[in-house]
């Protein structure tokens, strides 16, 4: 999830200040984390506190209800404690919301914060169904609006994808008939795209940013150079680069520089526990009846 992280941090100071160019320095004094950041990580925590609790099924098949729905559990109680805990990380207006409430009940969002903070589910996932069950237990506590969990699941789809050796090709045939039309080019559309807070005018750039990247960093120069809700859109255009390509170590320890001893724990323990290693698919086999 360390490319979510990176994505956020450099693209949090074009989020409104548009810079429709590749050409940039990654890290400057201005850059800084963000909800994005933030709820990634809680996505990981609660994925942790729940393998704590209750262990999947090893074949990854997703036939396991009890454990998505303490997920969902934990997630709300993640979301909250860490939402709290940096209370200046400029959530949307309607999490925020929520994030004072009492209930903490789903309010039917197609925010592109559904996609934003996925990108543990796809690194956790041992099998594409997982993929998508984790992603959607993380999800609907909050983006319960089909478009929401649509984005949410593109996501974690494309990551898990990546990761078990599926070409660029190959994910785009899978993003293009579950999910998205992508039927434009990043230069297509840079110069008239505008800050758009939706899944689905979210989504579809930050996947065609990644199909177009030649490498994890340009991956993430191509996502900030479209502008729009910056942060977020490269997070996410992050996220899958991470998943294909791996991250430089320099510019991981420059993101990680950026975060506090708390959200450092988190990240730690998540890189302990599952380490993003590349995950060869042919391997898993479901031993499940159904």
């Amino acid at each position: 999830m360390i490319g979510a992280i990176i994505g956020d941090i450099v693209g949090s100071r074009f989020e409104y200040i548009p810079h429709k160019s590749k050409e940039f320095d990654l890290f400057a004094k201005d850059c800084r984390f963000t909800d994005d950041s933030v709820l990634t990580l809680a996505v990981a925590k609660a994925i942790l506190e729940t393998d704590r609790i209750r262990t999947r099924e090893v074949c990854g098949c997703g036939n396991d209800d009890a454990y998505y729905a303490m997920l969902e559990i934990l997630a709300v109680r993640q979301f909250v404690a860490l939402g709290k805990a940096y209370p200046n990380s400029d959530y949307g207006l309607r999490f925020t919301h929520w994030l004072q409430s009492d209930d903490h009940l789903p309010y039917n969002s197609y925010g592109n914060g559904a996609a934003m903070r996925v990108s543990p589910a796809g690194f956790a996932a041992k099998s594409e169904k997982e993929a998508i069950y984790l992603a959607r237990a993380a999800t609907k506590v909050t983006h319960n609006h089909p478009e929401g969990l649509k984005g949410a699941e593109a996501v974690a789809l494309a990551i898990f994808l990546a990761r078990t050796g599926a070409s660029k090709e190959q994910i785009r045939e899978r993003m293009v008939a579950g999910y998205y039309e992508l039927d434009f080019s990043i230069d297509q559309i840079r110069a008239d795209y505008r800050f758009d807070e939706s899944c689905q005018n979210t989504v579809p750039q930050a996947l065609v940013a990644f199909l177009e990247s030649e490498s994890f960093e340009d991956a993430i120069r191509t996502a900030v150079s479209l502008g729009g809700d910056s942060d977020t859109l490269t997070a996410i255009c992050g996220s899958i680069a991470e998943a294909f390509y791996g991250v430089p170590k320099d510019l991981e320890l420059e993101a990680l520089g950026y975060l506090d001893t708390r959200l450092r724990g988190i990240y730690d323990s998540w890189q302990e526990r599952y380490g993003n290693e590349p995950l060869d698919a042919s391997a898993v086999s479901c031993q499940c009846s159904t």
